[in-house]
């Protein structure tokens, strides 16, 4: 997959417990100054695997802490995670990451309404 010119591409993957099953997919968030979008899709397996496309360069070890959180939070198994960066903080990401998961299926979210 070819990256654009100044973006810098990320990839991440975790074990997951908790089963997404099928579902259509789901965006949240708007590319734009200091935003992201997030975009999931059911994927086989027991892995939650995370794209991430951004501009702000040089920042993996914090986009692995807060993916990791996410993933403490949300244990998902067998779903692709997209994300486009413009420079969002951690608690945008945060936000969007759970504002995504909370359109899922009742069950991915772990029981919780």
């Amino acid at each position: 997959m070819t990256i654009p010119a100044g973006l810098e591409a990320l990839d991440f993957s975790f074990t997951g417990t908790r089963p997404a099953g099928a579902f259509a997919p789901v965006l949240v968030g708007v590319v734009g100054s200091g935003n992201l979008e997030v975009l999931l899709e059911a994927a086989g397996g027991d892995a939650c695997s995370v794209r991430v496309e951004t501009s702000a360069r040089g920042f993996g070890p914090i986009w692995e802490a807060v993916l990791g959180d996410f993933h403490e939070r949300h244990p998902l198994a067998g779903v692709r995670v997209s994300i486009n960066d413009m420079g969002a903080t951690p608690a945008v990401v945060s936000l969007r990451l759970d504002q995504a998961v909370a359109e899922l299926p009742h069950a991915a979210q772990g029981g919780r309404p």
